[in-house]
């Protein structure tokens, strides 16, 4: 019986392979970064109310109450990174919002719709004013929010003067700083229009009429 015979090239190469497929999975691993939970599902710690209304944590879970006011994050401004958010409406007229782009710590809740912008959440029939939009900035590419009542999870990557919107793995806006958007009209409250900031503080506005649930605010530093 034959023995096979030991080719040292071809073991080598083997070798070889072997290194770069474990050289390439540790790579894969670094360019992963972790999230980071900027809600303890415990209290509000590294939170600051401005204006009417507030926000309560229960059973894990952060629930708005009145307003319109905005609970916002206070240790740092948020760049290059994705904003993860779970959350709930409990009734057709349920009206919240996620912040970003903040440029300075606000002392009253205009200040960030003005300076900033505010992504919807609400199941509003204008499709400028739908959860994922930025809030009459940008026409929603589609409107996969979920029934009253169930969790929808809500990506907000911002890389730059780059905002894409996810919202329950659909993507809703796709937005760059200096495109073209409708106009203010005079008379009305919508937002200032004018550039914003690559990076800023972030916030969640509480409304007056029926609660948002919150359970999962986090975020995701985008690689390098």
């Amino acid at each position: 019986m034959d023995l096979p015979l030991f080719h040292p090239r071809k073991s080598a190469i083997y070798r070889i392979k072997i290194c770069l497929i474990a050289v390439a999975i540790a790579n894969s691993l670094v360019a992963q970064p972790s999230s980071r939970a900027l809600f303890n599902g415990k209290n509000l710690d590294g939170w600051e109310q401005v204006g009417p209304g507030s926000f309560v944590v229960k059973d894990g879970m952060m629930k708005t109450e009145g307003g319109m006011g905005m609970l916002w994050y206070t240790p740092e401004k948020i760049a290059h990174a994705t904003i993860r958010v779970v959350f709930k409406l409990t009734a057709k007229e349920s009206d919240s919002g996620i912040f970003i782009r903040i440029p300075d710590k606000p002392t009253e809740p205009w200040m960030p719709i003005n300076r900033g912008y505010e992504v919807e959440i609400g199941d509003w029939p204008d499709d400028f004013s739908c959860t994922g939009v930025l809030y009459t900035f940008t026409k929603a590419l589609a409107r996969p929010i979920k029934p009253i009542g169930e969790w929808n999870t809500m990506d907000i990557t911002i890389d730059g003067p780059h905002t894409v919107v996810y919202l329950n793995d659909v993507k809703v806006t796709d937005f760059m700083e200096g495109q073209p958007v409708p106009p203010k009209h005079p008379s009305s409250i919508d937002p200032d229009r004018g550039p914003r900031q690559d990076s800023g503080f972030i916030g969640l506005q509480n409304h007056p009429g029926s609660e948002v649930y919150f359970k999962e605010v986090s975020v995701r530093r985008l690689p390098r």
